[in-house]
C-alpha cells in the first residue's frame, strides 16, 4: 500500500513543484536511465525523474561523469520519457555541453528538448555559468540549478568531500542560490553540503530545493536509483539509505537459472510448445 502524501495522478510540472514547496509537501526525486525502470518508478508515484549524467558511472562503467556525451544523454532521456506518465523528467546537461560558451549551451539544451522530449535541463554551477543559464531560459527551457558538490568539476576540486564547510564557500553558495532563483531557475539541487547551510538556503529562496547529502531541512530529496536499490554496492556514502539489496536478489535468481539449465530442469514439460 502506498504511503504517498498524494495519490494525485496529474502530470507533475514545474508549477506543481512550486506549489508543493508552498504547502510543505516534500518532493521525491530519483534517477532513471531507461524505459523499463522509468516506467516502474513513475508508476510508484515518484515526483521527479532525473536522467542523470550519473549514467556515465552506473550504465557505462566510467569512474567519473565527465566522459558521457550529449548524444548519449539524449538517448537515455528519450528512453526514459517513453515510460513516464506522471513525473517531471529533467535531463542533466553533460560536461562540455554548456560551460564557457552560452551559444553552445543553448544549442545543447535545444537538442535535448527537441530530440528527447525531456521537460527541463539541469546544470551544475553558479555565477560562472550565469550567461549560459540565462540564454537557455530565454528560449523558454526550464532550468534546474545544482550547487555544492558538482561532480563535473571533480578534477578542479580533486575530491568528493563535503563542500561549503568554510565561510567563504558557504557565502558564495548562498549568493549563487539567490542568483539562480533571481534569473529564473525553477528548482535547485544541493549536493553534499552541511545540513544547516542547506536548510538556510531552502528557507531563503522561494524555489524548491532538493538535497542529496544535504540534510532534511530542504524541500525534497534525490538519490541515484542504482544506489538506493542496492544494485550498485561499491558506493556507500553517509547520506545513502539502501531500500533494497537487488544485487543479491539478481545474483541468486541468475544462479538459480544457471542451475536449472545445467541440470535440465529448465525448460520443463509445461514450458515447451
Amino acid at each position: 500500500m502506498s504511503t504517498n502524501t498524494t495519490d494525485d495522478k496529474r502530470k507533475v510540472t514545474t508549477m506543481r513543484l512550486s506549489e508543493m514547496k508552498q504547502r510543505g509537501e516534500k518532493i521525491a526525486m530519483l534517477t532513471a536511465y531507461d524505459y523499463s525502470m522509468a516506467t516502474l518508478i513513475d508508476q510508484a508515484g515518484i515526483d521527479v525523474i532525473l536522467v542523470g549524467d550519473s549514467a556515465s558511472n552506473v550504465m557505462a562503467g566510467n569512474v567519473t561523469t565527465l566522459p558521457i556525451t550529449l548524444d548519449q544523454m539524449i538517448y537515455h532521456a528519450k528512453s526514459v520519457i517513453k515510460g513516464v506518465r506522471r513525473a517531471l523528467v529533467v535531463c542533466d546537461m553533460p560536461f562540455g555541453s554548456y560551460q564557457g560558451n552560452s551559444k553552445e549551451a543553448l544549442a545543447s539544451a535545444i537538442r535535448i528538448m527537441k530530440e528527447s522530449h525531456a521537460e527541463a535541463v539541469k546544470m551544475e554551477g553558479g555565477a560562472e555559468i550565469r550567461e549560459s543559464i540565462e540564454r537557455i531560459l530565454s528560449a523558454g527551457i526550464p532550468v534546474m540549478g545544482h550547487l555544492g558538490l558538482t561532480p563535473q568539476s571533480i578534477n578542479k576540486f580533486g575530491t568528493y568531500a563535503v563542500r561549503a564547510k568554510g565561510e567563504a564557500e558557504a557565502a558564495k553558495l548562498i549568493a549563487d542560490a539567490h542568483m539562480l532563483e533571481q534569473i529564473g531557475c525553477f528548482a535547485l539541487v544541493l549536493e553534499k553540503i552541511p545540513a544547516e547551510l542547506a536548510s538556510r538556503v531552502a528557507a531563503e529562496v522561494s524555489i524548491p530545493v532538493i538535497g542529496i547529502g544535504a540534510g532534511g531541512g530542504v524541500d525534497g530529496q534525490v538519490l541515484v536509483m542504482h544506489d538506493m536499490l542496492g544494485i550498485n554496492q561499491g558506493f556507500s556514502p553517509k547520506f545513502l539509505r539502501r531500500y533494497d539489496d537487488l544485487a543479491t536478489h539478481i545474483n541468486q535468481a541468475v544462479s538459480h537459472y544457471i542451475d536449472d539449465v545445467k541440470t535440465g530442469d529448465f525448460p520443463n514439460a509445461s514450458e515447451q510448445y
